[in-house]
């Protein structure tokens, strides 16, 4: 079953069309990911689906049913920068924000779901960026949401605080709750979505499963070099491509390749043999960089 369905939306701001008539539907108690470059329209999609704002036209369907009071009591939103009092304490700012439903997630699950236990007394604008985004995750899940966006939410953390963040979403997705994330890290949409869709000037260029939109776009492993080999490669025998410090040999036939690196005594120090990932995918949907 469809939790969510966005039908033919768009939406205008005097001249410039942000949404141009895309459609997609969300499973229940998958991580959904909306994907794009800065100006591609994934955060106006989300602040019109969240209510925020008001489409210009289209349809928004929760549960098979245009949205209601109802869809406010069961969605939680992480948004990117949230604002919240001065010397409020973390566990002062769980307990304001139950106040505000009907229906809340008992304290204790929530502080323990999110880790919050050993700063529960302390300032909110005393934690470091990953406690501060885990205690943003538990505000948007006290009143224990169905559906719940995430917009960026591990932008600037450091690389444990975001493997640490990740868990936590896992963790949510196991109690089958939906989660629509958007996030310009490639390698956290390919761990965590079960779905997505990638957005450019306002329209889905593509959308699917990571692994099967993978498997559609791409075939073979890119051989990589660093760029010092360059004067060993025969243009005559090779094709590459030169990112930054490496060279790029793309193949079908990785055995075949290499046998032949070696027959043209080619160094094999420094290769690396990678597949293709989620972030080839999107440089190459949105133009052939990676607009952040």
């Amino acid at each position: 079953m469809n939790i969510l369905e966005v039908k033919n939306l768009y939406k205008h701001y005097k001249d410039l069309v942000a949404v141009d008539g895309i459609s997609f539907s969300v499973p229940e108690g998958i991580c959904f990911g909306l994907l794009g470059p800065n100006g591609a329209g994934k955060s106006t999609t989300l602040e019109v689906i969240e209510g925020l704002k008001k489409a210009t036209s289209g349809d928004i369907l929760y549960k098979g049913m245009p949205r209601d009071a109802n869809f406010r009591e069961e969605i939680g939103i992480q948004f990117q920068s949230t604002a919240l009092q001065d010397r409020m304490r973390v566990k002062e700012a769980l307990e304001i924000f139950a106040c505000f439903y009907r229906k809340t997630l008992d304290l204790q699950t929530i502080i323990e779901m999110c880790a919050l236990q050993e700063f529960l007394d302390r300032d909110h604008d005393k934690l470091s960026g990953g406690q501060r985004q885990r205690l943003l995750l538990a505000l948007a899940l006290v009143n224990d949401p169905e559906l719940i966006f995430l917009d960026e939410p591990t932008t600037g953390l450091d690389p444990q605080a975001r493997k640490d963040f990740w868990h936590l979403i896992e963790n949510i997705k196991a109690a089958n709750k939906t989660v629509i994330l958007t996030t310009h890290y490639m390698d956290e949409a390919e761990t965590l979505c079960d779905e997505i869709v990638i957005m450019d000037k306002g329209k889905i260029v593509t959308q699917g499963s990571p692994t099967s939109l993978l498997k559609e776009h791409y075939k073979g492993v890119k051989v990589i070099f660093p760029r010092s080999h360059e004067s060993q490669l025969n243009p005559k025998c090779f094709s590459w491509e030169v990112m930054g410090e490496s060279l790029i040999l793309k193949t079908q036939n990785l055995e075949g390749t290499l046998n032949a690196l070696m027959q043209n005594h080619v160094s094999l120090q420094g290769l690396q043999i990678q597949s293709y990932n989620l972030e080839d995918l999107f440089i190459d949907m949105t133009g052939g960089q990676l607009r952040v």
